[in-house]
């Protein structure tokens, strides 16, 4: 391939977050398919539920479909439907809001922490008043635990308990991650997982539920199996869907499982990397830097042009030219078209973690020669602005 930019030839692109799979992953997929059974009550994927439950502290687990999936039904759980609203950070990926949307509830956006990128408690406690003397019945809050660091829950929690709304954790970044040494996923009535391509740990396509409440995961069982009675026959008193997980995407999440930890060490250590990198660089911080409990799904720099005399924009280029996926944080969903029209709770931080901030390659299965053409690049990008 020919060079671009003025850069060396790009033979091989490094993307931000490549799937981190091998031989064992190989071998459990294996013998999955060997013992013939396909269906989800095949012993993979109750195994693979008992295994992240355990592993997160809680007492039951639903393995689905995708984090979409399980963001729905979540929300199902706890009341969301029409005549509701669901306060959603307005700094996340769109399935948050959408999730929201299947139910037939109205999503309220609510403004991020700039240092963190998590949703504003200070904002929420103002909003939720807004809400309660308007007369909205609010169905849930839905937290966001962004780039694996998780939300403020010492102060989030009281809140939302002296009001009486449940709280839906979108732990879809941060399987591994912990605040105050409890597990991300675990401190909303109920919680969820995303093992999409480009998590912690993959299994192709797939998400869980998580929680203690078994009442509420054993609704959110039925329902993901088409709500089918348990009769002879076929008899639905429910509209169900077809969200159960596969089970050789168990297999393939229970091979991971087991390496998750040596995987979040990778991710740390290109993360205190990037930490001592930007630290020389005026006018660069690394958005939510200091937390030991994150699992460092991306790591992201924001950038103040006035100071660092650049824009993320031009880095982004930069990479680009040499072969460096990079992408900006979230565009956030009050400026996306279809949710233009909703009420919104902000102060700006959003909008502009959106305008100055870049997400780096950050995955395990990056190899030392990737990494080191990463930090090449950002350092050739930077001499040149000396």
């Amino acid at each position: 391939m020919a060079p671009r930019s003025g850069g060396p030839a790009v033979t091989d692109p490094v993307f931000l977050s490549p799937p981190d799979i091998g031989e064992l992953e190989e071998s459990y997929l294996l013998r999955a398919i060997r013992a013939g059974r396909f269906d989800p009550d095949g012993p993979e994927l109750g195994a693979f539920e008992r295994e992240v439950a355990a592993r997160v502290g809680v007492g039951h687990a639903l393995g689905l479909a995708s984090g979409t999936a399980a963001l729905h039904l979540a929300l199902v759980a706890v009341g969301a439907g029409p005549g509701s609203v669901v306060v959603v950070p307005t700094l996340t990926f769109a399935a948050t809001a959408n999730a929201v949307t299947y139910t037939g509830a109205e999503p309220v956006f609510v403004d991020c922490d700039a240092a963190t990128g998590n949703l504003d408690v200070d904002l929420l406690a103002d909003l939720l008043g807004r809400l309660a003397d308007a007369g909205r019945r609010v169905a849930a809050v839905l937290t966001v635990d962004i780039n694996g660091r998780c939300v403020d829950y010492d102060r989030l929690l009281p809140l939302c308990a002296a009001t009486g709304v449940p709280v839906v954790e979108d732990a879809a970044q941060a399987l591994g991650s912990t605040y105050r040494g409890r597990c991300a996923g675990t401190f909303g009535q109920v919680g969820i997982y995303s093992f999409s391509h480009n998590k912690v740990m993959t299994t192709s396509a797939g998400g869980m539920l998580v929680s203690d409440d078994a009442a509420l995961v054993a609704r959110a069982r039925h329902l993901a199996t088409q709500a089918r009675e348990p009769v002879p026959h076929y008899e639905h008193r429910d509209v169900g869907y077809n969200y159960r997980l596969s089970t050789l995407l168990a297999a393939l999440g229970r091979a991971q499982l087991g390496r998750l930890d040596t995987m979040i060490a990778r991710r740390r250590a290109l993360r205190d990397r990037y930490d001592r990198l930007f630290a020389a660089v005026p006018g660069t911080r690394i958005l939510g830097a200091g937390d030991t409990g994150s699992n460092c799904w991306l790591t992201s720099v924001v950038i103040e042009p006035e100071r660092a005399g650049w824009h993320a924009g031009q880095l982004a280029e930069h990479l680009a030219g040499r072969g460096v996926e990079s992408r900006p944080m979230w565009k956030p969903m009050h400026r996306q078209p279809v949710y233009g029209d909703r009420q919104v709770a902000l102060t700006g931080a959003a909008d502009e973690l959106f305008a100055t901030s870049l997400s780096l390659p950050s995955g395990s299965a990056l190899t030392d020669d990737q990494v080191d053409r990463v930090f090449a690049a950002i350092t050739e990008f930077l001499d040149g602005r000396r």
